[in-house]
């Protein structure tokens, strides 16, 4: 899972694929549940402000590599996989800001849940706005309600799965290849909300360990 990662850290095109599924729940080592378990229960009785910037800024200086080590294997509706969804789509957006904000605020176009007013994203939405969205999102895990938080993240992955698809068939007359790589990317974004979300409702109910 972290072959090829560099400092600083760049997001390989086949990291956001990669993150679809995860192994069995019983072969995850019992380390990569506890330290998820340790790092969030001590920041969440004491959300020092310091202590939560720099765990949501940690792989800017640190890159990705130590949290795949510890979760990148996790089962996707647990603790420690939840983290890793997270801290990846931060890195997604921070990679590509403008792309990643065209193909939100395209499916904030089109998409006809309440996913926007859930994602709470400000309006328009471009690059900066985005950004300013992955670290709120991030933020509201250890210093917020934690349920909240993974919902935002699914409903702004549902949302870039719609605008993403829409972006798609826009360019299936152009570049067949291109439709092709937003496509797969919207499948992904739907999967991992559809992660995201269980997660949040096995956290409502204390089951997500």
């Amino acid at each position: 899972m972290t072959e090829g990662f560099h400092r600083p850290t760049k997001l390989p095109p086949s990291m956001l694929e990669a993150i679809q599924g995860g192994l069995d729940p019983e072969a995850v080592s019992r380390i990569t549940h506890e330290t998820a378990v340790a790092l969030l229960t001590r920041v969440r009785a004491d959300p020092d402000p310091a202590v939560v910037d720099r765990l949501v800024t940690y792989t800017d200086e640190h890159g990705i590599d130590a949290i795949a080590e510890l979760w990148s294997h996790a089962s996707p509706r647990s603790l420690p996989g939840a983290l890793w969804r997270i801290y990846l789509l931060r890195l997604l957006i921070r990679q590509d800001p403008v792309g990643t904000s065209f193909s939100f605020q395209r499916g904030t176009e089109l998409i006809t849940t309440v996913d926007p007013v859930i994602a709470g994203a400000a309006e328009p939405t471009g690059p900066e706005e985005i950004i300013v969205l992955a670290d709120q999102i991030l933020r509201g895990l250890y210093a917020g309600d934690f349920a909240i938080a993974l919902e935002r993240a699914a409903s702004f992955c549902r949302i870039n799965a719609v605008g993403c698809t829409s972006l798609a068939n826009d360019r299936d007359a152009v570049d067949p290849a291109d439709a092709a790589r937003l496509t797969t990317k919207a499948a992904r974004f739907s999967t991992i909300a559809e992660e995201l979300a269980g997660c949040a409702r096995l956290w409502r109910t204390d089951s997500l360990d």
